[in-house]
């Protein structure tokens, strides 16, 4: 299109000159060697642009007739290559088909029109079909061939990389994906393969520097970047938490500016803080993540922050959680929890039945039946509640490629993704029929609830003593020899002996653990409708 313009224009240039000559006449006189010439001007014009279109065209027909063989010799080799290419790109088509056959003819066909050193998928088509025909030591042959070539060395160690996933060599596919990331960070498979190496043996400060390549790189998006780099600075704070608070504080308030609803960042950044008496900043922290999305790992830590505090103290804290959430499952039963340890067993009730109509689930049916233990000691309400508990939904947890955790993990256990873990409600609880009343609703329940059979008074519920004392007198009335009773008078003139009463048995070796060994004269074994011996 350029050219056709470029040659439109010289043409309207040449019109234009000769109209212009055309409408000015004139003579043109040479003087040459004594001779004048003398010629129109237009004719002079007209001659000179024949005779410059003339030496071109000669130059045009030698430089054809000069350079006629190396045309003829490339014309067959463009056609040669473009068979080769077309055979290579049917042999690719094929091998990502799954057609063997096809894949190996067509790449021995590209390798006889095209060389190897100038088309190197030649070498990937054959790796492709050496893995659909199960000739893998082949395959890894052309792919470390490939690594060694600095044009295909990503695609050779990907390559590699592969193989050893599918053979279990672990080690060998860290190497390959490192190698890889070492030369090129913004490939995305070798970067995540080796962050998450990095990160499962603990290499932090080396995983968080391939990130930031990745970020700048601008591999992955920034809010998964973000996102990544606050697990990784998480974790490292854990690792210094107890050797380090201080470092382990500056490295959770930074995952927290880049996350600021992560909760492992702020528990680990409280704890860090508890550690260094900064009590105020950890309960700010605590409340801000509270106020986010209430966790109940938080509540305990927060309730807990002072180890001096009496139970009435947690409980007045714990109700500053509810404030910042009220009618809320977390935040009633936090409340619940401390009315619990501090004997508020009234509150502790209502608080725990008030999570249940919210939300009916395990944690407030076993806080209920604690309750119950706690105040009235009633087995039969306390099997009622367990049971209410059993048929309830589980609480959340922490849980990653379905393993449950009873903490947060940085790395999945099973698969060894980063940033696995997530808070919700783990798989694989009971199915079966439903049933009336089999959804543990708190009304149901308590309907449902056994009349109370027998209270313990309030001061004696957690009294440990006075249990081991009424138990102790329980055995010693056992072992206790019992008085013969006083014989009846039958009549005037018949009575009865009076029973022998025997000899009282030491406690050693007798009642009420061990009956010792029965003496056949004194007591005659008694008759059993089964005899062992």
């Amino acid at each position: 299109m350029v050219r056709l313009i470029i040659f439109a224009l010289l043409v309207l240039v040449l019109a234009y000159g000769f109209s212009w000559l055309a409408d000015r006449p004139g003579d043109l006189s040479l003087l040459w060697e004594g001779q004048i010439y003398q010629t129109k001007l237009i004719v002079a014009a007209s001659a000179i642009i024949a005779l410059i279109a003339a030496v071109m065209v000669a130059w045009w027909f030698v430089r054809l007739i000069w350079t006629s063989p190396h045309s003829v010799t490339r014309y067959f080799r463009a056609r040669k290559r473009d068979r080769g290419y077309q055979a290579l790109s049917t042999g690719l088509i094929a091998a990502g088909a799954g057609n063997a056959l096809l894949a190996r003819k067509m790449a021995a066909r590209s390798r006889g029109l095209i060389r190897a050193d100038q088309e190197p998928l030649i070498n990937l088509l054959e790796a492709q079909a050496a893995l659909i025909e199960g000739r893998y030591d082949e395959a890894r042959s052309k792919f470390e061939a490939m690594a060694n070539d600095p044009e295909t060395r990503e695609l050779g160690l990907r390559g590699l990389y592969l193989e050893a996933k599918r053979l279990g060599a672990n080690e060998a596919a860290r190497q390959y994906a490192e190698r890889a990331a070492d030369n090129a960070p913004y490939l995305p498979w070798a970067a995540q393969a080796t962050l998450e190496y990095r990160s499962q043996s603990g290499r932090w400060d080396d995983a968080i520097r391939l990130l930031e390549q990745q970020k700048a790189a601008k591999v992955v998006e920034k809010a998964e970047a973000n996102r990544l780099h606050a697990v990784l600075l998480t974790a490292r704070a854990d690792d210094k938490l107890e050797s380090d608070p201080a470092g382990a504080r500056d490295d959770a308030l930074q995952a927290l500016k880049l996350s600021a609803d992560f909760v492992p960042a702020a528990l680990i950044a409280a704890k860090a803080l508890f550690r260094e008496n900064g009590i105020r900043k950890a309960a700010s922290i605590l409340e801000q993540a509270w106020k986010a999305g209430p966790h109940p790992e938080i509540g305990r830590v927060y309730v807990r922050a002072r180890s001096g505090d009496s139970t009435l103290d947690r409980l007045k804290r714990a109700e500053r959680l509810e404030g910042m959430r009220p009618n809320n499952v977390e935040s009633l039963l936090v409340v619940a929890q401390a009315a619990l340890d501090a004997q508020e067993f009234a509150k502790a009730r209502a608080k725990a039945e008030a999570a249940a109509r919210i939300e009916p689930r395990e944690a407030a049916f076993l806080l209920l039946a604690d309750i119950e233990e706690a105040e009235t000691g009633d087995q039969g309400r306390v099997r009622h509640w367990l049971a209410q508990a059993l048929k309830a939904p589980r609480d959340p947890a922490w849980v990653a490629d379905g393993f449950v955790s009873d903490k947060w993990l940085p790395v999945s256990p099973v698969t060894g993704r980063l940033d696995a873990f997530e808070w919700k409600a783990p798989f694989g609880q009971l199915e079966g029929p439903v049933e009336e009343g089999s959804n543990a609703s708190i009304e149901t329940a308590l309907k449902t609830l056994p009349p109370l059979r027998q209270t313990r008074p309030e001061s004696v519920v957690n009294d440990h003593r006075i249990i081991e004392l009424e138990r102790a007198a329980t055995i010693a009335e056992a072992v206790r020899p019992r008085a013969p009773a006083p014989a009846k008078a039958v009549g005037p003139s018949t009575s009865r002996p009076a029973p022998t009463t025997p000899d009282p048995k030491p406690f050693f070796g007798g009642l009420p653990d061990d009956p010792g060994v029965r003496d056949p004269k004194v007591e005659p074994e008694p008759k059993t409708r089964l005899r062992l011996f």
